[in-house]
């Protein structure tokens, strides 16, 4: 059956529109240009060891490539050391603490947690690509999500592990398309099977780990599979070639956190926050460039939107670093660590481009929480052994005490690993006051909710402990053939299809609707965080 949908009428309608404002930009109309497609590439637990960063031990001669025609950020760094709250920001444009997401993670079950649950953001809070896909783009995610909410099916096109660019009904529409690559994550360090290529004697050990041969060859291991990422990462590239689609696409490379690895993954130290970002825009940055700007990662969704000359929402804490809407650089980063999995912590932390200043709320707690999970890493395992038996030394041993120093403060230009903790040195007072005072502006700006006990912000979430339903879309059809769908639940989001199938392609309802007599239109609504209500369907 066929049938026009006002959705096809207004992706045309924002082509041109976006055609029009690059005419007007450019002052003449024989330079307008189709509105950019945009790639992410994101990998998991990696800090910047690649050789475009300097690492000479690194096999990444793809990235190291890419960031030959790249603009390359030196002080990029991510919300949370860790992935599902770091996701939710990123996927926002919200601080996670602000919406709820902050605890590691809510599906975690454990007998003195109040979850499973999903977090529910304000009504007004979506994820990006909803904007993207409104503005007329095709949006991709392959694979990962981790959000702390269940993904909407308003949020992709495609979200599954062969989401790709290149199903997009029409080879002319732009797209948005993520690859998620997990090979880095910590738990593919801990693999015995084979041995490591990269030489466990070339690596350098942090001086917060003992150099051990188990130690070495964790980060031999994790050399090995910065390599593996490498490759993958050229399929990507290689294939936007193939598709004549390079100079209009936008590519970013980023990481979730940095490394997987003890002290590093969970924490708020650099080696934790601190990750690569380069982005490629052929004509729009000039290839092999550095910035030190300090970018956090929860400015990526804001970014992407500039980019594509969509309007970023004025209730979005990121801000765009890239094209129109681009915001005056930050001159301060945040970061939050709550609980992770089983284990209950609160810690706050602020960096400008030299020092980084942590708040410990919970100063009685060792610095070593039972994580299981993190158990597993053999490096781990070795800091356990050390600290069980009395034999840790220098700083090896800071990390392995039994209490913490309430505040933390760092010169990261003459301490990189951030050993020598300044906060009691009066020569640092004046730099202490003012990160305490610009962390305590921030918590109260961006609506922290790390201070409501858990079990009491997800009975305001999901009363009575269950999950809250949306209400089912309302379809409304008028003589000539409009089809307007509503949802009484605040918040919600709402998707459609005309196709008859069991397994359709479910678009995002942002405006009236028009369709041939007898076409059977479809709707579901989804508020973030609620269950997705029952489908409506309206026979035409």
């Amino acid at each position: 059956m066929c049938f026009f949908a006002m959705s096809r009428l207004h992706f045309g309608l924002v082509l041109g529109g976006l055609f029009l404002c690059a005419a007007c930009r450019s002052g003449s109309p024989d330079a307008a240009l189709p509105p950019p497609n945009i790639v992410w590439i994101s990998a998991e637990d990696l800090s910047p060891r690649l050789g475009a960063y300097g690492d000479t031990l690194a096999r990444t001669p793809n990235l190291d490539r890419f960031a030959e025609e790249s603009l390359r950020y030196t002080r990029a760094f991510t919300t949370a050391g860790v992935c599902a709250p770091s996701r939710a920001a990123i996927i926002t444009g919200m601080f996670q603490p602000a919406i709820g997401a902050h605890h590691m993670r809510t599906s975690h079950e454990a007998p003195h947690l109040p979850g499973p649950y999903e977090a529910v953001p304000p009504p007004h809070v979506k994820a990006f690509p909803e904007y993207l896909r409104a503005a007329g783009y095709y949006t991709t995610n392959n694979v990962k999500t981790d959000y702390q909410f269940g993904t909407p099916r308003t949020v992709w096109d495609e979200n599954s592990r062969q989401a790709h660019w290149r199903n997009r009904p029409d080879p002319d529409q732009p797209f948005f398309a993520v690859f998620n690559f997990t090979v880095t994550h910590e738990s593919q360090v801990w693999p015995r099977e084979k041995p490591v290529e990269t030489d466990p004697a070339a690596v350098a050990v942090p001086p917060y780990y003992p150099d051990t041969p188990v130690v070495r060859r964790d980060l031999a291991q994790h050399y090995d599979n910065i390599a593996t990422l490498d490759s993958l990462v050229g399929v990507i590239l290689r294939q936007l070639e193939e598709d004549g689609l390079a100079d209009n696409t936008v590519v970013f490379f980023w990481t979730d956190h940095g490394d997987g690895l003890p002290r590093a993954k969970r924490w708020l130290y650099d080696a934790g926050l601190h990750v690569p970002l380069m982005i490629r825009w052929p004509g729009q940055i000039e290839p092999g460039t550095t910035t030190d700007r300090l970018v956090s990662l929860m400015d990526l969704g804001p970014t992407v939107l500039s980019i594509a000359g969509v309007p970023i929402p004025g209730h979005m804490q990121g801000q765009a670093f890239l094209g129109e809407q681009a915001a005056p650089p930050r001159s301060y980063v945040y970061a939050a660590r709550d609980r992770i999995d089983e284990a209950y912590d609160h810690v706050r932390a602020v960096r400008d481009d030299r020092f980084k200043y942590i708040r410990n709320y919970m100063p009685d707690q060792p610095y070593i929480l039972d994580v299981p999970y993190r158990n597993r890493m053999p490096t781990m395992q070795e800091l356990l052994r050390l600290q069980a038996s009395g034999q840790a030394r220098g700083p090896v041993a800071l990390w392995l005490r039994d209490r913490r120093d309430p505040e933390e403060l760092y010169d990261t230009h003459a301490d990189a690993h951030e050993i020598h903790n300044l906060a009691g040195d009066p020569r640092y007072a004046d730099v202490l006051l003012r990160m305490r005072n610009e962390l305590d502006r921030w918590i109260e700006a961006s609506g922290d909710m790390g201070h409501i006990p858990e079990a009491e912000m997800v009975a305001q979430m999901w009363p009575g402990g269950t999950q809250p339903r949306t209400e089912p879309p309302v379809v409304d059809r008028a003589a000539d053939g409009t089809v307007t769908i509503s949802c009484p639940t605040e918040g919600a989001s709402i998707a459609y299809t005309t196709e008859t199938g069991d397994d359709p392609h479910w678009l995002l309802y942002t405006e009236p609707l028009v369709v041939e007599p007898g076409t059977t239109v479809r709707a579901r609504a989804i508020r973030y965080g609620y269950a997705e209500s029952e489908e409506v369907r309206s026979e035409g």
